[in-house]
């Protein structure tokens, strides 16, 4: 039964992550917590998400954009390998409460998504965003909400954001595979629950890019504006409830 609800989860959290640029991981971590020990969520998310990346890519590639793609993408390799090696002892709950007060916050700054944009972006920008980004993902498992408000003051949306969001994410997840592998935190029949995960997410990325194909600008913004809401509210939630 596990394994069913985990494949069933797969394809739910890529139909909502891919139609408001994040938010799947508001359905995985708590349904993988369930099943396994916290220490190893992380990976197993993570690994899900790097199968289910590349039938996203096909599906959206002509709406990558690549240039930006180049400043984020050798910061976030470091990220990984850096979150990886201090996966296992650093206690940084702390870093989830100002992720969630940032998120909770990007509701006003947005005007609930009637604003197109909410400050400056340069191209640059995404170099340190890269290495932050992607370390603090190597050690919760997910925190694709938190680009988002970038993305957004760069001008993409729906396909645009979409795509280029998992090509960055796409190259980066080989550097958190292959460390988690290397130090031993991915082994076993961890891989199985990743896979399952992964195949799931290859089946919601086809739906959800039905879905999204129909959506307008404005109510993609809407949507990408309260799923980052919602993620603030839990990552601050956790830490007080310390769950």
């Amino acid at each position: 039964m596990s394994y069913f609800i985990l494949f069933l989860c797969g394809i739910v959290a890529y139909i909502v992550s891919t139609l408001s640029g994040g938010g799947g991981a508001l359905i995985l971590l708590p349904i993988v917590g369930f099943y396994l020990s916290p220490a190893v969520v992380a990976p197993v998310v993570n690994l899900g998400n790097m199968i289910g990346r590349p039938a996203r890519l096909i599906l959206f590639w002509k709406d990558i954009q690549w240039k930006l793609v180049a400043f984020y993408v050798p910061s976030a390799l470091l990220g990984a390998i850096v979150g990886a090696l201090i996966f296992v002892e650093l206690n940084a709950e702390w870093i989830q409460l100002l992720l969630g007060l940032f998120l909770v916050s990007t509701a006003f700054q947005f005007r609930f998504g009637k604003k197109k944009t909410s400050f400056g972006m340069k191209l640059w920008y995404f170099i340190p965003l890269g290495f932050i980004v992607t370390l603090i993902s190597t050690l919760f498992g997910a925190t694709g909400a938190v680009l988002n408000p970038f993305y957004l003051n760069m001008g993409l949306v729906k396909e645009k954001l979409i795509a280029t969001k998992t090509a960055n994410s796409f190259f980066a997840g080989f550097a958190q595979l292959g460390s988690y592998t290397f130090l031993g935190v991915l082994h076993g029949e961890l891989w199985g629950y990743g896979i399952l995960i992964g195949l799931g997410a290859v089946i919601g990325n086809i739906f959800g890019k039905k879905l999204l194909s129909k959506m307008s600008d404005q109510g993609f913004r809407k949507l990408v504006v309260l799923i980052m809401t919602i993620s603030g509210i839990v990552m601050i939630a956790k830490y007080f409830l310390n769950i």
